[in-house]
């Protein structure tokens, strides 16, 4: 990445940042792209952690493991639970008008 780059260019950046900032803003600088370095490194070392978590959870069960429950039954209460409405009768065809 800074192959190309000597100890003149770096000293030249240096200054222009120091020009820029000024002295007192420096540590201050510092600090903050430090702890925005550890923050990426800490998410990307988590997101590692979450997809192996992931990954393990995807392999079958063991012989002797009780079976997962089913995840169509979880989402879905029963029918007669208190706080679910009954489902709506079909739609009824219109028949001939009464006379």
């Amino acid at each position: 990445m800074f192959g190309s780059m000597g100890i003149t260019e770096l000293v030249l950046i240096l200054f222009i940042v120091l020009i820029i900032f000024g002295a007192g803003k420096l540590p201050q600088l510092g600090e903050g792209l430090g702890k925005a370095i550890k923050g990426f490194k800490k998410s990307v070392h988590e997101a590692d952690a979450i997809e192996l978590e992931a990954q393990q959870s995807q392999v079958p069960p063991q012989a002797g493991a009780p079976p997962a429950p089913d995840a169509a039954a979880q989402a879905a209460p029963p029918a007669g639970a208190p706080g679910v409405p009954p489902s709506a009768p079909p739609p009824v065809a219109p028949g001939p008008p009464k006379v």
